[in-house]
């Protein structure tokens, strides 16, 4: 995540709008006074297309998941380490990219724009990267159920959240069904159901695993720390056809 370090030490200019570009100004504006190495604006050049893709990413995923924690009054220190998990073992974040995480998630916590803003953002970025949103709102589900209850207000901006992305209710359903109901786990990784055929269940992991490829995640132009996550989410996929190709039986 070069970009990042580029950001804060001044060399590129800030040009997104929005919610994500309010909290991306006071944050990374805090840090150019902080060092005291801000460029003269000629000096610096704007973010290219693939870098303001990659800050929308980074900043409204940490924005959403912070409006998140705090839709139930409290963040909890189970959801903050769920987030942490998320920084350092999904998308393998280093020190300064992890600060930069938090401070953009305390930066969200008090901000007035709200939930939904981040996440129209967000998808008018993604709109045509489906299993990124869909990651997304895993990630949302993990975290809103560390602490062991999944309160109706953090279903409301999930649900928020895929209505916005268009993404199918039947889907979110199956994602849900990970967290809040783990009764058949495994078959919800492959997004079927135990009623579904052999051949159906083999279609739906041929399909994941086509869609979850790090090289495919790779070639979008997202983070690299993102493919860490996308090569998590393929053994993740992995796993669960082992189990159930040996529960049912199949060859």
């Amino acid at each position: 995540m070069g970009w990042l370090g580029k950001v804060v030490g001044g060399a590129i200019g800030m040009a997104l709008g929005g919610p994500v570009g309010a909290v991306a100004g006071a944050v990374f504006g805090h840090a150019f006074d902080k060092d005291g190495s801000e460029l003269n604006r000629d000096e610096r050049r704007e973010l290219s297309g693939n870098e303001e893709a990659q800050m929308t990413f980074f900043v409204a995923a940490f924005s959403m998941l912070a409006k998140l924690s705090k839709a139930d009054g409290v963040v909890s220190r189970d959801e903050i380490e769920s987030i942490d998990q998320f920084m350092t073992q999904d998308l393998h974040l280093n020190r300064e990219s992890r600060n930069i995480a938090i401070d953009i998630f305390r930066e969200a916590v008090n901000s007035p724009e709200p939930f939904e803003g981040f996440a129209r953002q967000f998808y008018a970025t993604f709109r045509n990267q489906p299993r990124l949103l869909e990651v997304m709102l895993d990630v949302m589900l993990r975290v809103s159920t560390a602490d062991g209850q999944f309160s109706p207000q953090e279903e409301e901006l999930i649900l928020s959240a895929v209505h916005l992305f268009n993404y199918p209710s039947e889907g979110y359903l199956k994602l849900k069904s990970r967290y809040v109901d783990q009764s058949d786990t495994y078959h919800s990784v492959l997004g079927c159901d135990r009623g579904d055929s052999d051949d159906f269940v083999k279609k739906q992991y041929r399909k994941l695993v086509n869609e979850y490829h790090p090289d495919k995640i790779a070639a979008k132009g997202l983070p690299d720390e993102f493919t860490h996550f996308a090569e998590e989410k393929f053994r993740e996929i992995q796993e669960a056809w082992e189990h159930v190709k040996k529960e049912r039986g199949m060859a």
